[in-house]
């Protein structure tokens, strides 16, 4: 998918899921598109600095209206909030265990083992990649 760096693009994106344009949406897929892998709580208080105004519960719902249209996946961290992302190419995730920090893995998803799943259609498969990041490393 087309990347999300201007508003007029995040205008259009919304319009071609069929989701009305208003200011909270607007501001909090740009939210999304500049930042990536952010929780409910971040989302909202970076929009609510922009908005004046803005609800948690207001942002659970715009992001579940906007992961049932495909504009932004879920990425759930054992034991942390979950954090969400504009939807783009596929890829695979790298998850610190020790700051929940989230990084996009450029790596096709895997495909399983021959016979290993008889009679499964599979669509999809994931692979997270766990270890310390690069501040937790070094620290």
């Amino acid at each position: 998918m087309e990347e999300l760096s201007d508003r007029e693009a995040v205008i259009q994106r919304l319009r071609d899921v069929g989701l009305r344009v208003t200011g909270p949406r607007l501001e909090v897929l740009t939210v999304l598109a500049s930042a990536g892998h952010l929780d409910v709580e971040a989302i909202a208080a970076t929009a609510r600095e922009r908005l004046g105004t803005l609800t948690s519960q207001a942002v659970y719902e715009m992001l579940r209206h906007f992961q049932d249209t495909g504009l932004v996946t879920k990425f759930d961290r054992p034991g942390l909030p979950a954090v969400f992302e504009v939807s783009g190419a596929p890829h695979q995730h790298a998850l610190c265990v020790r700051c929940g920090r989230v990084e996009n893995v450029d790596a096709p998803a895997p495909k399983p083992p021959r016979g290993a799943l008889p009679g499964w259609r599979t669509s999809d498969a994931e692979i997270v990649f766990k270890g310390l990041c690069p501040d937790c490393a070094a620290a």
